[in-house]
């Protein structure tokens, strides 16, 4: 009889525990940063004056700090001035697509997905302001 209360005792703990674990996934899941959705049509290329424009963007695990010179509603260069990031030193090279394409509406580097959208959407606040 001994044995019984104690397998029921064990079993108890042991359901607590994966109940406990389960909650605390969860929570990390809900709790991670979402993905910068980025769009062209938050700004007017042909509108902007020449000039530089300073954007940033933190979503909670990267943050981008970037300049963009725009001459003859063109987009001429994009400086990162700073970039904290974990493994995302790669998504850099982002910027020369955007220059390239003359637009933010460009692919991530593969590897750096939250950099990438990072660097893009702090591109967009410049050139949304």
């Amino acid at each position: 009889m001994k044995q019984k209360v104690k397998h029921r005792y064990r079993l108890w703990i042991i359901a607590g525990i994966l109940i406990i674990l389960g909650l605390l996934v969860a929570a990390v899941i809900i709790n991670l940063p979402k993905p910068q959705h980025v769009s062209d049509s938050s700004f007017d290329l042909s509108a902007l004056a020449d000039g530089i424009y300073q954007g940033e963007c933190d979503n909670g695990i990267v943050f981008v700090r970037v300049e963009v010179d725009v001459q003859n509603q063109i987009i001429s260069n994009i400086r990162i001035l700073e970039h904290r990031n974990g493994m995302g030193q790669a998504a850099e090279t982002i910027v020369n697509d955007v220059t390239r394409s003359q637009s933010i509406e460009v692919d991530a580097v593969s590897g750096a997905t939250f950099s990438s959208q990072t660097i893009l959407k702090a591109i967009e606040n410049a050139l949304s302001k």
